[in-house]
């Protein structure tokens, strides 16, 4: 609207429709529940990949066979709730006898949380679901998988890169799916200027689970 000064005036208040004002409530409600329920799961570790591994794919395999040695070493396995190596890190970690979290999002196609959670809290926005994921791991551990994937490991990056979150283990596993991205960090984003050469030592990439819970085990000093 124009005043008799022929100004635009911009009021944000006047931009919030009631539903808008009703969803700030809802969003508040979930991390409210986020941190309620994962208050005692710590210390835990957040694992990612692709949720179109089967069970009998090696990535599958590995992940569940990472979820039980993370619980038989007190460690809490934390997901994004789903199939493929979600379900494979919940698997092993609830076979073992240890606490197995899914932190699930409900999505159009209806994601129903995977069987082996022992321990379910199911989110309505993406965003709140990977503040939980961040603020109580600490390790990221990622195997191969698509965009979904790339998107948390990227912006946990961000993140410690920043400084915003305090540093934590950043683990890509099977460095022949994660090499070619890798190489490109270093000869283009790297060669361009656009990040430091000390950004590289944020990421590790291992091939076997043995140096993934050294790398976690040497940080928790446990």
């Amino acid at each position: 609207m124009k005043n008799g000064n022929n100004v635009i005036d911009q009021y944000l208040i006047d931009e919030f429709k009631v539903g808008d004002t009703w969803r700030m409530f809802k969003i508040l409600s979930e991390f409210v529940e986020g941190f309620e329920s994962l208050s005692k799961v710590e210390p835990a570790v957040s694992i990612f990949g692709s949720a179109r591994a089967k069970e009998d794919h090696r990535d599958y395999k590995k992940a569940r066979q990472l979820g039980k040695m993370l619980a038989e070493n007190g460690i809490t396995v934390l997901t994004g709730g789903g199939p493929g190596i979600m379900e494979a890190a919940n698997r092993g970690a609830t076979e073992a006898g240890g606490q197995s979290v899914g932190l699930n999002i409900e999505l159009p196609f209806e994601q129903k949380p995977n069987p082996y959670a022992k321990k379910v809290v199911t989110f309505n926005y993406f965003f709140v679901r990977k503040v939980m994921l961040v603020k109580y791991a600490s390790a990221f551990v990622i195997f191969p998988g698509g965009f979904g994937t790339m998107d948390e490991f990227f912006e946990a990056l961000t993140l410690i890169q920043t400084r915003k979150i305090k540093y934590f283990p950043l683990i890509l596993v099977d460095s022949e799916y994660w090499g070619g991205l890798i190489d490109w960090i270093k000869n283009v984003m790297l060669e361009n200027g656009f990040i430091n050469r000390d950004d590289l030592n944020l990421i590790k990439v291992v091939d076997e689970l043995s140096e993934v819970m050294e790398c976690i085990k040497q940080f928790l000093k446990v």
